[in-house]
């Protein structure tokens, strides 16, 4: 399984069965799953949605908006879905306008869960944790 360091970007092959025991980078050694959102920027978001074999959730945000808890706590309860674990990027509209079209955002908040480097599903607005974790992991 492919994984890219939310720390240098590398990629690192990770057997499956190893995913679940915190696996780090072979490059910089740090923590692969850290359950934190990652700050993406234009420069990088493709790599983290195409390259990650991983199901991936990024939210799109304003400064006055925000879907992601600052804290990680929901990304660390989506590490949990029956799907297995899920990295989580943010992207601040303003900062990345080229992603931002891409993706045809148009409302903020904005999740898109991508699963094989394809969107599979849209969610517009703020939505609890515990239903985070539900919508990621169906």
């Amino acid at each position: 399984m492919l994984i890219v360091c939310p720390h240098c970007h590398s990629l690192n092959r990770v057997p499956p069965e190893r995913v679940a025991n915190d696996p780090q980078c072979g490059s910089c050694h740090r923590a692969l799953l850290s359950g934190e959102p990652l700050e993406l920027s234009d420069a990088d978001f493709e790599r983290f949605v195409s390259k990650n074999e991983l199901p991936a959730i990024a939210d799109f945000w304003a400064p006055r908006v925000r879907t992601l808890p600052p804290d990680g706590a929901a990304v660390r309860a989506s590490r949990q879905t029956a799907q297995g674990p899920c990295l989580a990027g943010e992207s601040q509209l303003h900062d990345q306008p080229r992603a931002t079209a891409r993706h045809r955002i148009r409302s903020i908040p904005t999740l898109l869960l991508y699963r094989g480097g394809h969107e599979a599903k849209r969610q517009p607005g703020v939505i609890p944790a515990q239903e985070l974790v539900r919508w990621a992991g169906a």
